[in-house]
């Protein structure tokens, strides 16, 4: 059997993030801010070369059936680290940045960028349903509450000028939040979810780099947003086969009740 696709692109995507780490030799700023936790951590350069690796052997493992579960776990504890390095910011970014609704939302969907990650890797479809809905409203929120900081990195060639395009995607965040939520069109809500962070890819995010080719986050920013996608992919699939694999197991305790009763 091949590989799931958005396994696949979570793969890709975090052997991509860890040779960015490496050609730079830091944590990349604006995805992974260890820098949260103080300016003065000791060994926070090993620390990064250590997180590389584990990135490129973890997404490497995940491409293969073979090594797929040892690669899921790898990664999910990178990530997961890279969650725990949000979690200051809930205190400090409020001090520095005002108490402003934007701020928090801001730091939320940070953290749950690397969260939804975590959760496609080894999450279930109960925890996951609420994982991924809760993060695409804070995505949402967070754009809602922040327009004219997200309206620039809207391509100015679009029609109807970036406020408008921060504020529809913000709604489809919610909408598809609300969605996965309460199990209405969760299937499809969750491919459009992946679609909108695609189209974010090819038109918000592709083209930094060109501008800014000595940027670590102008190419983290790439690969993050690559991961997003195949972990939303990769939740839409687990909606997907949740509701055969209970039939199944149904069907396995209908014809092999005294089975069942022993359990």
């Amino acid at each position: 059997m091949t590989t799931p696709l958005g396994a696949f692109i979570i793969g890709l995507a975090s052997v991509m993030a860890g040779i960015l780490d490496l050609i730079w030799g830091e944590f990349e700023p604006a995805h992974q801010p260890i820098q949260a936790w103080g300016d003065h951590i000791p060994g926070q350069t090993i620390l990064a070369y250590i997180a590389a690796a584990c990135l490129i052997v973890g997404g490497v493992a995940l491409l293969w059936r073979r090594t797929q579960r040892v690669g899921a776990v790898v990664l999910a504890i990178v990530y997961g680290a890279f969650t725990v390095f949000w979690l200051p910011r809930l205190f400090t970014a409020p001090t520095i940045l005002g108490y402003h609704p934007h701020v928090y939302f801001g730091v939320l969907a940070g953290l749950g960028t690397q969260l939804i990650v975590v959760a496609a890797l080894v999450g279930t479809v109960p925890v996951n349903r609420w994982i991924f809905g809760l993060s695409s409203i804070v995505f949402g929120l967070a754009h809602v509450t922040n327009i004219q900081d997200n309206a620039t990195l809207v391509p100015k060639w679009l029609p109807l000028g970036g406020n408008f395009w921060v504020v529809l995607t913000g709604v489809a965040f919610i909408l598809a939040g609300v969605a996965m939520i309460t199990r209405v069109k969760d299937v499809l809500a969750s491919q459009l979810l992946a679609l909108m962070f695609l189209v974010f890819s090819v038109l918000a995010l592709a083209p930094l780099p060109i501008g800014s080719p000595h940027d670590h986050t102008a190419w983290g920013g790439n690969a993050y947003n690559l991961a997003a996608i195949g972990a939303t992919w990769m939740f839409s699939r687990q909606l997907t086969l949740a509701p055969r694999r209970a039939a199944a197991a149904r069907s396995e305790s209908v014809l092999h009740p005294q089975a069942d009763s022993r359990r």
